[in-house]
């Protein structure tokens, strides 16, 4: 036989590394080699699993239920869905809307493969989410970042939207509260944004997979899973992405949900009976369990602890001299301006890794836009952890 090497398609080559994973790869080797490493790079809850959705994913498996559901879910939990956005924000949704999906990220790339063709631009905020301008890539389209116009914005506003657009624009993509800066979109800026991308026929994707961590309004004031309207609640075109792995702490179940437009329902179904056939069985029988009061109890419980979290380090950080200007009000990351003590993010948490044990995310990762004065710290640490994190941050810099 000939020898001869396979050549991966053009496509891959504009599909970027996804940095966090290789510094939390090289944050297990130190690990494995008896360091000890704070881990404050990754977005996962430290939370387990609460133990009533692991209960219920441990009795679907003994009753033998491991068989595929229909692609776009069990119609129960498409139901109980559909029910969370009536009660907690007053959106009456067909549950036929609703797709559930191998994690928010098979909602993307259902999304990217139903609505864009080779040759369309998607536009979205920089800083961002990174695999969403690889998922745009891989169909064949084009992400054009768009920086913020003043900072801390959380959103383009229209009038860049306006610059940005040409014939080619098919998509607005945003996210609320956002990775990596934390930062909540307005709903009246929302409206605004919709009622743009309704006038230049483009689609409006909202990513809220982070709306349950929601701390933009005092504790008090804060209902359950959050205080944040969702995107669905303007109408229109709106697609709306989320997902059982942040606020529900279900990471490593890989079970999300995307909700489409009624004439976007056949095409969708169609194309996830050939991604995925259907979400894992069990993640769909356990997350029924994820929407009863006595868990959504155990729910709020944490993201108390993440708000205590979010205070502690935004607080310190800033008191160290680093700047954010994106404030942190959900998720459970701070975007930090490290200009102070570095023009290079990759080497800044290569030093902090290598010889301090913490472990931080270069800006690189999020965006093109002064992305080397940034990096991001995830506070998924309980809170002592933080406080040695913080006290290494600080002798590091010293």
């Amino acid at each position: 036989m000939t020898d001869f090497r396979l050549t991966p398609a053009d496509r891959t080559l504009l599909v970027n590394p996804f940095r966090v994973m290789n510094v939390l790869e090289r944050a297990r080797q130190l690990q494995a080699s008896g360091r000890d490493i704070i881990h404050l790079e990754v977005g996962e809850p430290d939370f387990s699993t609460a133990q009533p959705i692991v209960d219920a994913g441990m009795d679907a498996l003994k009753a033998g239920n491991t068989a595929y559901t229909p692609a776009a879910g069990l119609p129960e939990l498409r139901e109980r869905i559909a029910g969370f956005y009536q009660q907690h924000h007053g959106v009456n949704l067909d549950p036929s809307r609703i797709l559930v999906t191998p994690g928010a990220s098979g909602a993307l790339v259902l999304l990217s493969n139903v609505l864009l063709n080779p040759g369309d631009t998607v536009l979205m905020p920089d800083p961002a989410y990174p695999c969403n301008r690889n998922y745009v890539h891989l169909a064949g389209a084009r992400a054009r970042l768009i920086p913020p116009d003043m900072p801390g914005a959380a959103a383009p506003s229209v009038e860049q939207l306006d610059a940005a657009f040409d014939e080619s624009v098919k998509g607005l993509w945003l996210a609320s509260p956002a990775n990596p800066t934390g930062a909540v979109i307005s709903h009246t800026h929302m409206q605004a944004l919709a009622q743009w991308a309704d006038s230049r026929q483009v689609h409006l994707m909202v990513d809220e997979i982070y709306q349950g961590l929601d701390f933009s309004v005092p504790a008090a004031l804060s209902r359950p899973m959050g205080d944040l309207p969702s995107a669905l609640s303007l109408g229109g075109n709106a697609i709306v992405i989320n997902s059982f792995s942040k606020y529900f702490g279900m990471t490593g179940w890989r079970l999300g949900w995307i909700v489409v437009p009624e004439y976007l329902v056949k095409t969708a179904n169609i194309l996830a009976q050939n991604l995925f056939i259907s979400a894992p069985t069990v993640s769909q029988l356990a997350a029924l369990r994820a929407f009863d009061p006595d868990v959504i109890d155990i729910l709020e419980q944490r993201r108390n602890a993440f708000r205590q979290r979010r205070d502690y380090l935004a607080r310190s950080l800033t008191s160290l001299g680093f700047e954010l200007p994106w404030q942190p009000q959900g998720a459970f990351y701070c975007y930090a301006d490290i200009s102070r003590f570095s023009d290079d993010c990759e080497d800044f948490c290569h030093q902090l890794l290598e010889n301090h044990g913490i472990a931080v995310t270069p800006g690189s990762d999020f965006g093109e836009h002064q992305a080397r004065r940034y990096v991001r710290f995830a506070y998924t640490s309980a809170l002592p952890r933080l406080q040695q994190a913080m006290e290494r941050l600080a002798q590091a810099l010293a």
